[in-house]
């Protein structure tokens, strides 16, 4: 088996787009939609500037440092497409004999009548992401951090789970349906 010696990956930042490395390993990037910071900090892997892009350096890897580097790649590519695209997550709500009321409340959103229930159901939104409700079954989930906004539409799917029915009958819900 052979075992290399050094590892690198380099994330290409491109027009528009600033990345700031500190010292202690704070990377903050900027660009069009905002402006991400995340900690990169390992007794082994390296992250340096070099041209044009940030290069991820990992030398006499093992096998976790191997796949910290290509997560720590994974990130910052993660980072230069929220700042530049944005990320977006389409739901979509789902009923058969109830109709779901969706609602957008400052920090939440709100899903009223869910199986005929009285007691509205609440689903938080995490960071800075924008949501809304479009032709009254659609909620789309927008903002610049990947893991705010999968985590903004787990929250939003999970607050419409179905308690002690069979999942296979009773298929009421919110649904992810695309990743943009």
């Amino acid at each position: 088996m052979a075992l290399s010696d050094r590892i690198e990956h380099l994330v290409i930042i491109p027009d528009g787009v600033e990345a700031k490395l500190s010292e202690d390993g704070d990377v903050t990037i900027s660009g069009e939609n905002g402006s991400q910071t995340r900690n990169f900090s390992h007794s082994k892997l390296q992250l340096l500037e070099q041209g044009n892009g940030l290069l991820v350096r990992v030398d006499l890897p093992r096998r976790k440092e191997k796949a910290m580097a290509g997560t720590w790649k994974a990130h910052l590519n993660n980072m230069v497409k929220g700042v530049t695209e944005g990320f977006t997550y389409r739901l979509k709500a789902v009923y058969s004999h109830f109709p779901m009321n969706l609602k957008v409340e400052s920090t939440e959103l709100v899903v009223n009548n869910y199986f005929g229930e009285k007691v509205p159901r609440r689903a938080a939104f995490v960071g800075d992401v924008k949501v809304k409700v479009v032709k009254k079954t659609e909620v789309v989930i927008t903002g610049h951090d990947k893991e705010q906004v999968g985590q903004t539409a787990a929250n939003i799917e999970r607050c419409c789970t179905v308690k002690k029915r069979d999942r296979r009958v009773f298929q009421d819900g919110i649904y992810l349906v695309a990743k943009e």
